[in-house]
């Protein structure tokens, strides 16, 4: 039987002759390294469909062209490449390709006080976009924290006042008797409602940046914070993070403002967008905040 050439359809012509902004491939599988640790991320790939009078692009070309990153630590040069790949391989048909992973890293986190470490994860997305206006790069990531309302806080110390007055109601207080009953449970009759918080932070990369800035916005963004969220945890950890959380009280508004600096603090962005949530244990609703800089 003698071979014969494959049917190419994609470069047959169309009766429709209208462009399409993006064509590719979504949820493709892909094993990545990212902050020095193996990551399984979902990959979407895609370009413009300009010409107007093709049928269709190449999917095959993108999904070869994202194999590139398979156990790579991802960085900014990898992903320039894989952009110049999908374009080159659709000349004369694109002018822009895009490139977005998300997944979740793994980074390993040490306690506050006892030697133990744990395992938290950190979902991120990454966006890069290469057109005829140059190459863009955008990096997300959310971390999580304990937040604990100062208005509550302040509303327990108030009740707490008012039960001292009741139990010592003589002037002259003997101070063993007072120390027992501060660690009695008649003594902390009210304790100030803390919840679990969320802080998205979208990171557009500066001209010149090669590496990932991840574990630099992660840590930048917990140590602006002060109570980001625990793994292993002794009795130790545990009291040392009560410690933490009642000497850092804050609504979202004053978290939103302490990320803000600390972004601004970081040379690798050129702009940035963030929000927190604080997901009320009050209210069955959240509170949440959000900032950005230089962000269009």
């Amino acid at each position: 039987m003698n071979e014969q050439p494959l049917p190419d359809i994609a470069a047959q012509a169309t009766h429709h002759d209208l462009p399409l902004d993006w064509v590719g491939m979504a949820g493709i599988a892909l094993p990545i390294r990212l902050a020095d640790v193996a990551v399984t991320a979902t990959v979407d790939i895609g370009v413009s469909l300009d010409d107007a009078g093709a049928r269709g692009i190449h999917m095959s070309r993108l999904y070869l062209a994202a194999q590139r990153l398979v156990h790579q630590e991802l960085n900014v040069p990898a992903l320039l490449q894989v952009l110049d790949d999908c374009l080159g391989s659709h000349q004369a048909l694109s002018d822009s390709a895009t490139l977005t992973l998300r997944g979740e890293v793994p980074l390993k986190r040490p306690a506050l006080v006892s030697p133990l470490h744990g395992w938290k994860t950190y979902p991120f997305e990454l966006r890069a976009r290469q057109d005829g206006r140059g190459v863009s790069i955008e990096l997300q990531v959310e971390v999580g924290y304990s937040s604990t309302c100062p208005c509550s806080a302040a509303l327990a110390r108030q009740l707490i006042q008012q039960r001292f007055a009741w139990d010592f109601p003589d002037q002259q207080v003997d101070y063993s008797s007072v120390l027992d009953w501060l660690g009695s449970t008649q003594g902390i009759i009210a304790t100030p409602h803390s919840q679990r918080s969320t802080a998205t932070l979208q990171l557009r990369l500066a001209p010149g940046c090669v590496d990932l800035p991840l574990l630099t916005l992660i840590d930048s963004a917990e140590q602006a914070l002060g109570t980001p969220l625990q793994t292993a945890v002794k009795r130790a950890d545990e009291q040392a993070f009560a410690l933490a959380n009642g000497q850092n009280l804050m609504f979202c508004e004053d978290a939103a403002r302490r990320l803000h600096r600390a972004l601004r603090q970081l040379p690798q962005a050129s702009a940035f967008h963030l929000k927190v949530v604080h997901a009320e244990s009050l209210h069955a609703h959240d509170a949440v905040a959000q900032s950005h800089w230089n962000w269009s």
